[in-house]
């Protein structure tokens, strides 16, 4: 009916037409047309204008003491609670029920709440009200900079951002703060809910910290090759927890030992689908997590016991260092374990000295068919009970020799696979774009940069950063899912059992590299905070840069003694490799900037 008062999604409006379609009149002056169901009747008019329905004074209590538990229409409520049927007193009437504390439903049904259930009611809003006031007194604490007992529940969904669980937070959108990770961390810091020995990078790409929990079987009891005659070294870095590589030179024959892990982990078992969903180990700088369960270092460390099994790749040689042959066998060595240090100390003996005679000389033949050699400093950031220490690695020419030794592994390895059509994951690389090999540390920073990504194929292709025609990882099964891969296809090639076919390879391919990334790009970042953190203790710390680049107003500098990569304003033009003294000055750790300056 024309001038009738009705309610249209939640709001008063007034019949301006009626028809088929109704014209209603809304707030503001607007008009819309809508169908006959999309509204409620509240009282048949006249209504001229909203600017009618003024506050009315009524006693809904007692209206509602009244009627508890009864049920009326909106005409009735209106008579009884205000004396009165007008628009005004229908929409005052119907705002009460709207609040739902004492009436609910609708304008022709509505029922007077229990005392029960206005007692839940009141005490819901009452809850809801103190929720509201404890959240506002929360905020002005954070805006103070403090917190006390039981704010932590108010930051869980900032921490849910800082650690890459969330994509948004309440506190900093109501701060009006962008709602990164990167500020989610800064305010965690800020108000001290966090210390700066929380790393979040590992969470923020997805990763568990949780130990591998697989059960391993024991050794299956197979003939295996004895090796134990021969001088068998495992070369690492101190503190070292995963020996999976060891040496032997025999003549003109290398022997690679590797630990044979594949004689525990099977195909598609418990413990490789473990490893499969973590593609490697993380290496932190506070801890190691494996991607293979304890068991599997404690039975198959090399060196970890008098006799370790391995799976050896015998590697005859030519006297102009080409392959002549490969053999894959199941061995038993004696390892014995060395650091770089100690091998360094060894080189001018026997067989140091012939090894590293080779060494060099494979080098050579790798740098003739093109290979990169990319020689920056290099630190091991470790953090021992939240102490951090920074150790440069010293360019040993005992890393060179197992280096060497290892790509010669990998390349024998290839070349085995393709002559006995085993399917692996061969890593390739497109030739760099320059034949230039630059000797100084800004030509090597700069060459860095222009390489490409390497990338895994189901078919052999040259290796251009590595010099080499075809080549596979194969000598880290503990520490990389896919060199256990390629140990699986080998064992299998033994045994005369099933090869994995190449479409299911692939498909273990793309896993492991989709989790690779994120495991680099967590340790990179965890690098990184742990050197500003080790800065921020180091207040009045002072070293040596290498400058090897220029933008702008930003000096590009190496620091060698921490590693890291600063990016210092100044209007000075430095040339390129000269050396400049440089002052730490603060560190922004959400962001992982080092601010310096030069002396």
């Amino acid at each position: 009916m024309k001038d009738s008062l009705v309610l249209y999604k939640e709001q008063p409006a007034i019949v301006v037409n009626a028809g088929d379609r109704l014209e209603i009149g809304l707030a503001g002056g607007k008009t819309q047309k809508v169908r006959q169901k999309d509204v409620h009747l509240l009282h048949p008019g006249p209504t001229k204008t909203l600017g009618e329905l003024i506050p009315c004074e009524g006693d809904l209590k007692t209206a509602w003491e009244m009627l508890t538990g009864e049920t009326i229409n909106l005409s009735e409520f209106a008579e009884l609670a205000f004396n009165e049927f007008t628009p005004a007193t229908a929409w005052a009437a119907w705002e009460a029920v709207a609040d739902g504390l004492y009436f609910v439903g609708t304008p022709d049904k509505i029922r007077a709440r229990t005392e029960q259930e206005v007692g839940t009611e009141r005490a819901r809003r009452e809850g809801k009200e103190r929720e509201r006031n404890s959240w506002e007194e929360f905020k002005q604490r954070i805006e103070a900079g403090s917190i006390v007992t039981g704010d932590e529940r108010y930051l869980q969904e900032v921490e849910a951002l800082a650690t890459g669980q969330s994509k948004s937070s309440r506190l900093l959108k109501e701060l009006t703060r962008g709602e990164t990770p990167e500020n989610a961390h800064s305010l965690l810091l800020q108000i001290g809910h966090w210390d700066v020995s929380r790393n979040p990078y590992p969470a923020r790409e997805g990763i568990s910290l949780i130990a591998a929990i697989a059960e391993l079987p024991g050794l299956p009891e197979e003939d295996r090759l004895d090796l134990t005659d021969l001088a068998a070294f495992a070369i690492d870095d101190e503190g070292s927890t995963d020996p999976d590589d060891a040496l032997s030179l025999d003549g003109n024959t290398l022997w690679v030992h590797v630990a044979d892990v594949a004689a525990l982990v099977s195909p598609d078992s418990a413990a490789d689908l473990e490893a499969r969903s973590r593609a490697s180990n993380l290496y932190l700088p506070e801890q190691v997590i494996h991607m293979l369960p304890e068991s599997a270092t404690r039975q198959l460390g090399l060196g970890l016991h008098d006799v370790s099994p391995a799976l050896s790749f015998k590697i005859s040689l030519t006297e102009d260092l080409q392959i002549e042959g490969v053999e894959v066998q199941r061995s038993l060595a004696r390892v014995q374990r060395l650091t770089y240090e100690e091998a360094e100390n060894r080189l001018s003996q026997s067989p140091f000295a012939e090894l590293l005679n080779l060494s060099e000389k494979l080098a050579d033949r790798r740098r003739r068919n093109g290979a990169v050699e990319i020689n920056l400093p290099e630190v091991k950031v470790r953090v021992d009970q939240g102490e951090v220490t920074i150790t440069p690695l010293p360019a040993h020419k005992s890393r060179g020799l197992v280096m060497e030794s290892m790509l010669l592994a990998g390349e024998a390895v290839a070349r085995y696979a393709t002559e006995n059509e085993i399917p692996l994951p061969f890593s390739t690389q497109e030739p760099t774009a320059t034949d230039e090999r630059p000797g100084d540390t800004a030509g090597m920073f700069a060459l860095r940069r222009t390489l490409k990504r390497s990338q895994l194929r189901s078919i052999p292709s040259p290796h251009g950063g590595l010099g080499i025609d075809a080549y596979v990882q194969a000598t880290s099964p503990l520490r990389r899912y896919l060199d256990l891969v390629v140990h699986q296809q080998l064992r299998a090639h033994l045994n005369n059992g099933s090869l994995i076919p190449s479409q299911a390879l692939l498909e273990r391919v793309g896993a492991a590299e989709a989790l690779t990334s994120e495991l680099r790009r967590a340790e990179r970042n965890s690098r990184q905070h742990w050197t500003l953190v080790y800065l921020q203790s180091q207040k009045e710390w002072r070293g040596k840069g290498i400058v090897v680049g220029q933008r702008r107003q930003q000096v590009i500098t190496l620091l060698p003694e921490i590693g890291f990569e600063a990016h210092i304003y100044s209007n000075e033009n430095l040339d390129l490799n000269s050396e400049v003294e440089v002052a730490f000055e603060s560190a922004d750790l959400p962001n992982l900037i080092g601010h310096f300056r030069i002396l």
